[in-house]
């Protein structure tokens, strides 16, 4: 039993993930256009008429900026609070608008996305898993602290989006100004890299075979540091980096920890510039 997974963009600049069975999906933000989205997924051979829902975590817009252009063409449902639908500014038609409530599974076909708080600089955010075959997929980013709530659901995961933003040397010595500095570092801005390697250590399921890397700071961060750092501790998890210019390949997850990605038209080669 299985999903398929991929990070169709991860970072300050848009944050999009797809999460689905054979039969249905959905997708976890859309920080980037719509045109990207049917670009990205079309290079994937994913079909986006299985998109049957998204959900926001927060008003920020590198989580809705192409939201209402997606789901006004394909008539998607977007699952958002209503809190975030009021601060995020975005007009949709009241027939596309559906709300959820803290740690309520929603059931979209086979799928189960149990939405869950956590600390971030927005009106009512949150993180998500995604349920289906016996699987279960943690989009985990844009945390201020790791809270229980957290804690608690990455611990079930069998592969997780989780955020390493920054690295605590870089940005102390970075050129971001002091009030941005805080706000990261403020319980309610992102995870260190040394943060989310404490709850991987700590709190990783046994049979967590995947961990993607998300939402890497472009100037307080490298994807080579992180994946060096988390490495060392992986042991029989696979360790890859989410991309913030480029869809990542399409991970299949399963119980059995035999995941493969589904391999891109472009040669490896390729295919590693384009993550860094």
């Amino acid at each position: 039993m299985s999903l398929h997974i991929t990070s169709l963009n991860s970072g300050s600049n848009g944050n999009c993930y797809y999460v689905g069975n054979d039969t249905e999906a959905v997708l976890i933000d859309v920080g980037i256009s719509c045109r990207e989205v049917e670009k990205r997924m079309k290079r994937l051979e994913l079909d986006i008429q299985k998109v049957k829902a998204i959900f926001i975590s927060h008003e920020h817009s590198d989580h809705i900026r192409g939201v209402v252009v997606l789901a006004r063409k394909f008539q998607i449902p977007v699952y958002i609070t209503q809190s975030t639908l009021k601060y995020s500014v975005i007009s949709l038609e009241k027939e596309l608008v559906q709300s959820f409530n803290a740690h309520e599974p929603v059931k979209i076909g086979e799928l189960s996305v149990i939405p869950f708080p956590k600390f971030h600089d927005a009106s009512d955010p949150y993180s998500f898993i995604v349920e289906g075959n016996g699987v279960k997929i943690g989009v985990l980013t844009d945390i201020g602290v790791v809270c229980e709530h957290v804690t608690n659901y990455f611990k079930q995961c069998h592969a997780a989006f989780l955020e390493a933003n920054y690295d605590e040397n870089m940005l102390a010595n970075g050129r971001y100004p002091y009030y941005l500095k805080q706000r990261i570092t403020s319980g309610k801005g992102h995870l260190s890299n040394d943060e989310a390697l404490e709850l991987f250590k700590k709190h990783k399921h046994k049979d967590l075979s995947h961990l993607f890397l998300s939402h890497l700071s472009k100037e307080n961060n490298t994807p080579e540091l992180v994946q060096e750092l988390f490495t060392k501790h992986a042991k029989k998890t696979n360790i890859y980096i989410a991309s913030r210019y480029n869809e990542m390949p399409v991970y299949t997850i399963s119980t059995n920890k035999q995941a493969k990605p589904i391999k891109l038209k472009r040669t490896s080669s390729q295919l590693q510039m384009a993550l860094y």
